[in-house]
């Protein structure tokens, strides 16, 4: 599990490799992720936009931006938690993604929130110790 907070909102990351859906003759490698954001402050805010940078185990990286979360945009009033799960396949057996929500107060005033960078590794990543 991986957590982060930013102006009051707590992002939780928890991710799992997808053996029924990867295939590592073919070079697939599918994980879900679960997020909660929880409203730890005292104001509303609504998620209007994501932005992800996913990067595999080759170093390729990918940016990923656009409204809302699997077609929502949770408004969070102080207390409100909002879940939902998504999914990330690679051609790598290992990566890594973070990102940022954007947010909007009840004020009008738009603020980023960091979602914590999380690793992807499955059963056939290869271990590197430093």
């Amino acid at each position: 599990m991986y957590k982060a907070v930013t102006h009051d909102i707590q992002v939780t990351v928890m991710p799992a490799y997808l053996p029924d859906q990867s295939d590592p003759d073919e070079n697939r490698f599918v994980w879900s992720y679960t997020i909660e954001i929880a409203n730890l402050g005292a104001a509303t805010a609504q998620l209007v936009s994501r932005h992800w940078i996913i990067t595999d185990g080759a170093g390729k990286r990918e940016d990923v931006r656009g409204p809302g979360v699997v077609g929502e945009q949770p408004i969070l009033r102080p207390g409100d938690a909002f879940r939902y799960t998504s999914g990330c396949p690679l051609t790598t057996p290992s990566g890594i993604m973070v990102g940022t929500y954007r947010m909007v107060d009840e004020n009008g005033r738009a603020f980023d929130i960091d979602i914590p960078a999380f690793s992807l590794d499955s059963p056939f990543s290869r271990k590197v110790l430093n």
